[in-house]
This record gives structure tokens, C-alpha cells and sequence, in this order.
């Protein structure tokens, strides 16, 4: 006991003193010290604006990209950058964790841009996995005409190192046309960059009846019988025929 210690006595034990050093049961300081140090201290980077911040990993960086990007340049970062840092992103991640994040962003976040990107890219690895994988996520990720031409765009772009459909991707947008009725194969006509016809001539399908070998060249600009035609092909044809008159 110094000179100066305080005293504290309960009611059955011996007196307490309360000086800190003394305190046989305090927790050891150099453990908490330097876990404290380690707390303090994260990894650092830079962000777009040169900001100092948290270091994510690629996973969860993809996945903020996948939810939030645009794919439009913003204040601080191009589209090109964000489409690079995408694709680049992709690469390093794991191929099952890029197929369940283009199906969550799709079905859950409701994104059109990203998911086909992600699909884009498990189409030109290598490893026989992220082949299977895009099979299996293809037609839940890849379900309107808008997401079929991005898809197919960031494909021949050659920004996931490809410039050319190949036989897997082809063979998934071959599925992808048959899968749809005649009618919204029509309406799918609608858009460019890539417009259907582009996807037609790269696909190359193989009509499963006279109508749809009808149907498909008549927007190749082929020789076809107008008589096997859909009933909405036939309407806009007359409807075209009106309007002239």
C-alpha cells in the first residue's frame, strides 16, 4: 500500500485499493494496446476523387459496380474507367461468385448493363467452370432483347478478350431465339448496336418451322413466303402500306 492509495470496503471482504497499478486484476494492456494499433490502421487507398479510403476487396468492390454502376460517366470516373475497372474486377474474382452476382444483380437489383458485362466475361475464361456456369445463369440473366444486345455487344467489343461470339455464346443466343414465340421475336426487332438482324447474321438459328424461316428472312431481307408470315408481321406490313397512300 503507497501513501495516497484509496480504500474501499465491502460488506464481508477484505479492503480494495483502486490504484490501477496495483489492481491485480486489470486486463493486459499490451494485448488491448496493440489490438488497438491493428484496429486503427486498415488498409488505405485511393478513390476516383484522390481521396484517401477503405481498401475493399474485388468482390466487394464488383459488387457495388454490379448494383450501382451505370456504365455513364460520372463527376469522377468515365464510363470508359468504370467498363475497364469492371471487366478487370471480374477477371480476379472467383467464376461462381461473377454468376451469382449477375443473377442477383438482375433478378434482385434489377440492373440490365452489368449483368450481360458479367455474363460476357465468364464467356471468355478459359477455366471449363465458367462455362458451365454461364450455361446454367444465361437464360435467368439474359431475358429481355435489351440485355440479348448488350450481351452481344460487349462480346464483339473484344473488352473480355473476344471479338467473336464463339461456339458456347452462340449456341446460348441460338437457345435464346427459340426459347421466344414469333411474335416477340418481331418486337425484339426493335433496337440497334447491335440490332436483331446483326445478332441473326452471328447467331446463325436454325428456324424450327416454316413460319419462323419465315419470319427470319423476312427481317434478313431474304426471298421467304409472305404467306407463312405471323399475323403481327402481316398487320405492320399493311399498316406500312396505309400510310403511304
Amino acid at each position: 500500500m503507497r501513501k495516497g492509495d484509496r480504500l474501499v470496503t465491502v460488506a464481508g471482504h477484505a479492503p480494495t485499493s483502486l490504484h490501477p497499478s496495483t489492481d491485480p486484476a486489470m486486463a493486459n494492456r499490451s494485448l488491448f494496446r496493440s489490438l488497438a494499433h491493428t484496429l486503427r490502421q486498415p488498409p488505405m487507398t485511393r478513390n476516383a476523387a484522390g481521396g484517401v479510403a477503405y481498401a475493399m476487396t474485388a468482390e466487394h468492390i464488383l459488387a457495388q459496380f454490379a448494383m450501382t454502376g451505370c456504365m455513364n460517366a460520372t463527376y469522377y470516373a468515365s464510363a470508359e474507367n468504370q467498363a475497364a475497372a469492371v471487366v478487370e474486377l471480374a477477371r480476379r474474382c472467383d467464376a461462381r461468385f461473377v454468376a451469382q452476382l449477375a443473377v442477383y444483380a438482375r433478378e434482385k437489383g434489377h440492373m440490365k448493363d452489368m449483368p450481360a458485362i458479367l455474363c460476357a466475361s465468364l464467356s471468355s475464361r478459359r477455366e471449363p467452370l465458367a462455362g458451365e456456369l454461364l450455361e446454367r445463369v444465361f437464360p435467368r440473366v439474359i431475358d429481355s432483347p435489351r440485355v440479348l444486345r448488350t450481351f452481344v455487344q460487349v462480346v464483339r467489343s473484344g473488352r473480355v478478350g473476344r471479338r467473336c461470339l464463339g461456339s458456347r455464346p452462340k449456341r446460348l443466343v441460338q437457345r435464346w431465339l427459340a426459347s421466344r414465340t414469333e411474335e416477340e421475336i418481331f418486337f425484339a426487332s426493335v433496337g440497334n448496336d447491335p440490332s436483331l438482324v446483326d445478332i441473326l447474321r452471328l447467331a446463325h438459328p436454325r428456324p424450327q418451322s416454316p413460319s419462323r424461316e419465315a419470319l427470319y428472312g423476312y427481317l434478313l431481307g431474304k426471298r421467304h413466303d409472305p404467306g407463312l408470315l405471323p399475323l403481327i408481321v402481316l398487320e405492320f406490313e399493311a399498316f406500312k402500306k396505309a400510310m403511304k397512300s
